[in-house]
């Protein structure tokens, strides 16, 4: 690296070297100014650096060069600005740096130097900015730099500072602008000189040990716009506290007053309505200040954060609040605030973080809430609020920290709107008096991280929807009236509380539930099994039977129900059916069919008549008689296969011309030997001319009791989806499991969802989606298509009438 006669500057500012700083730069005696910020530079400052004898600025700034400052450094007497901050230098700022009285900017920011503050530095007579922050100093600051009459910007932040300020004695710092202390351990009161520091822009001293009275009178600083006082022990008992806040009115460009986490106390003066219409941060919290808030406070049209909280005010929250629309942040939390939420804090459409927890609020949560479309994060809890959750709260789908309305006495149901905070992290709706059903639309609540339902009146079945949160790892239902076994899904948890409820059953022992420490199960007496830790009582087989027989109950039943509905629609739809069947008609339906009229009718049972296949018989078309009208299918038999003397075993217009669940009734009930369908499904139910349901397919079935042409105990028995669950594990074909099958098929009618949909999963199927429906909340499964023409038939009904 050579020297060029015309240069003296040497920039390589923000670019990616790496290595050491190259001692050929000692070479370059010509040199006045070095900058190599920015870069990745290690090793150590060359000492040899001091050949550039004319050297005036060194910037070293934002790289990675450890060590010690070299002595030699001290012999470059030009110089008048060192900027070596973001390095990683060590073992202290050297004192024979005072030794160059030129010196005019000195910023060795975030540096791991340790040691103190040098007194020698009191020899820079023309210097006007010192950066020490972050560089592990302790001691105390040398009382010499404050008579260093040019300084303006004085920077020892985040220390280990000791001591206190001292008194006046004579003019200190007249040109100060910056000055910041803050995250010390300094002490004593702040000294009275700094009111007469006319050019003050910033003072931060927060984050250190100063007390006592507030005496500065901020009349002179006029300038100020950054004043960060908090965190500190400030207070007095005196009556005139909190008189410095109206010297404050002349500080017309003041932004921000951070006055928080101290000691003051007394009332919060009215002329804070005074401070500058640029203050955007205001923070009072964390003190003793009690009265009401005033309602002056509305003239603070520039605030975006306004703090209060962890006071003693009392009182109403003022209306004129609403007046502040640039609002982002507002704590008022932790006070005894009384009355209700103001309406009008729907006006701060700005509003990203609101928190007026832990207060003495009453009456409803305002609905104009819901016209915040900003909002993060909404803190309501422990106040004495009252109602129902509004509707319009649960819409505002911006929420995505955490809605908190925990500890209120908020009743009526959780209503489905829950399901629009789809990017939510956190909800806790504990201990209110919130009812009914957990509902359905709690699974839109994808991005939930933690819920808490606990104190609650909640009842019903944990909803097996709430599978789809799949990044939930904590869940809290305790104290409240749910019942119903535990869904296994939950074991994927890391933490669960389900204590005193009503649930039963069996408890899970993979993921969650194999870790006592992990989940609670205390106050529920009818469950059994789990790990050996929790002490219950192993489960008996009966009560296996029990929960079988009550799953067959709630199949009826959730059937009965939704078929009423669709009933009434079927009716009212069929326009050409008569009202009424003749006896005459009846018989003819019923009538005996020999063999030569069915070989004539499929015209000797030809290929061209065939219709359909299948593994126990085969279906033809036909013509009956001399009536073009008379079509009939003609299902028969393959002897060979199993089952197939089943369809000669009944009576043939019983079998198949009659209703459904009349068909199963007389099978089951009315023949010499109960036959059991074994495979009741949509595709073996035909509609006749007159939307008459036949039930077809006997090729699976079998005569109960007998030992004949009964299915291998390895072989499936009916179709996946509506076969009854325990013939999966190899158990012998019931009447239960044609009933269990009927109902399958009936809920597949009324939710248009087919057993196999791709919603449904181990956790998950059709007869539990709909049982949790039951019993407030049947119209939320049921096929929209079947509503629509319910209400369209009913329509025309009405105006029939």
């Amino acid at each position: 690296m050579q020297e060029t006669s015309a240069s003296s500057q040497l920039s390589l500012t923000n670019n990616s070297f790496q290595g050491s700083i190259p001692h050929e730069l000692s070479r370059l005696s010509r040199l006045r100014f070095i900058s190599l910020k920015y870069n990745k530079f290690n090793g150590v400052i060359p000492a040899n650096i001091s050949r550039c004898s004319k050297l005036e600025e060194l910037h070293l700034s934002h790289n990675e060069v450890g060590g010690s400052i070299p002595k030699e450094i001290g012999f470059l007497s030009k110089l008048t600005s060192v900027e070596l901050d973001y390095n990683k230098l060590t073992h202290g700022i050297p004192p024979f740096l005072g030794n160059i009285t030129s010196m005019e900017v000195f910023s060795v920011s975030g540096n791991p130097f340790g040691g103190s503050i040098p007194e020698t530095l009191g020899h820079w007579k023309s210097l006007k900015e010192i950066y020490c922050d972050g560089c592990n100093l302790s001691r105390t600051i040398p009382r010499s730099l404050y008579n260093l009459s040019l300084l303006t910007n004085i920077t020892l932040a985040d220390n280990q500072l000791t001591g206190s300020l001292p008194p006046a004695v004579v003019a200190m710092l007249p040109h100060i602008v910056f000055f910041q202390l803050r995250d010390n351990q300094l002490t004593g009161s702040l000294p009275s000189w700094i009111s007469n520091c006319s050019r003050l822009r910033g003072l931060e001293i927060d984050g250190n040990k100063f007390s006592g009275k507030l005496e500065i009178n901020f009349v002179k600083l006029r300038d100020i716009y950054v004043l960060i006082l908090g965190n500190n022990n400030f207070g007095s008992k005196e009556d005139d506290e909190m008189k410095f806040i109206d010297s404050l009115k002349n500080c017309t460009r003041l932004e921000v007053l951070y006055l928080g986490d101290c000691m003051f106390q007394g009332l919060l003066p009215r002329s804070i309505g005074n401070l500058s219409d640029q203050l955007r941060y205001l923070s009072l919290a964390g003190n003793q200040l009690y009265g009401s808030l005033p309602r002056s406070i509305g003239n603070l049209v520039s605030l975006t954060k306004l703090s209060l909280r962890e006071n003693q005010f009392t009182g109403n929250i003022p209306s004129t609040i609403g007046d502040l629309q640039k609002l982002e942040v507002v704590y008022l939390y932790k006070n005894r605030l009384l009355g209700m939420i103001p309406g009008v804090m729907g006006n701060l459409s700005s509003l990203i973080s609101l928190d007026l927890s832990s207060n003495m609020l009453q009456g409803v949560i305002p609905s104009s809430l819901g016209n915040c479309h900003r909002l993060l994060e909404l803190y309501l809890n422990d106040d004495k609020l009252n109602g129902k959750i509004p509707r319009t709260l649960l819409q505002l789908s911006s929420l995505s920290i955490k809605l908190d309305l925990s500890h209120n006495n908020l009743f009526g149901l959780l209503p489905p709107e829950v399901t629009e905070l789809n990017m939510l992290s956190v909800l806790d709706l504990s201990e209110n008096n919130l009812s009914g059903n957990i509902p359905n639309s709690l699974s839109g609540c994808v991005s939930l991280s933690s819920l808490s339902l606990k104190g609650n009146l909640f009842q019903g079945m944990i909803p097996a929807t709430l599978i789809s949160l799949k990044a939930l790892p904590e869940l809290d239902v305790s104290h409240n009236n749910l019942s119903g076994q535990i869904p296994k899904y939950l074991e994927r948890l890391q933490y669960l509380n389900l204590s005193y409820n009503n649930f039963e059953g069996e408890i899970p022992m993979s993921g969650l539930f194999a870790n006592a420490k992990t989940f609670s199960v205390l106050g529920n007496s009818r469950l059994c099994g789990g790990i050996v830790e929790l002490g219950l009582p192993k489960c008996k087989e009966a009560k296996k039977q029990t929960k079988k027989f009550h799953l067959y109950v709630i199949i009826i039943l959730i059937a009965c129900k939704l078929f009423s509905v669709i009933f009434l629609s079927y009716v009212w739809c069929q326009k050409n059916r008569k009202s009424q069947l003749s006896q005459s008609s009846t018989r003819e339906r019923f009538m005996k069919v020999s063999y030569s009229q069915l070989l004539k009718a499929t015209d000797g049972f030809s290929n061209a008549n065939l219709i359909g296949k299948g593994a126990f018989s085969s279906f033809y078309k036909g013509i009956l008689g001399d009536d073009d009208d008379k079509f009939v299918a003609v299902k028969v038999l393959h002897l060979k296969k199993r089952g197939a003397e089943i369809r000669g075993s009944v009576k043939h217009g019983r079998l198949y011309d009659i209703e459904i669940s009349y068909a199963l009734d007389y099978i089951h009930n009315h023949c010499i030997l109960v036959v059991i369908h074994g495979d009741l499904k949509p595709s073996n139910i035909l509609f006749d001319d007159d939307m008459v349901a036949n039930v077809r397919d006997f090729g699976l079935s079998r005569f109960l009791g007998t030992t004949s042409n009964q299915n291998n105990s390895t072989e499936i028995r009916g179709t996946i989806g509506y076969a009854a669950p325990e013939y999966g594990l190899g158990n012998e074909m019931t009447s239960s499991g044609d009933v269990y099958s009927y109902g399958i098929l009936l809920l597949e009618m009324m939710t248009g969802k087919t057993p196999t949909d791709n919603i449904f999963n181990e956790s998950l199927n059709l007869h539990k989606l709909a049982s949790m429906a039951l019993p407030d909340h049947v119209t939320d499964v049921i096929d929209v298509k079947i509503l629509n023409i319910y209400q369209e038939d009913l329509c025309k009904k009405r105006k029939q009438m």
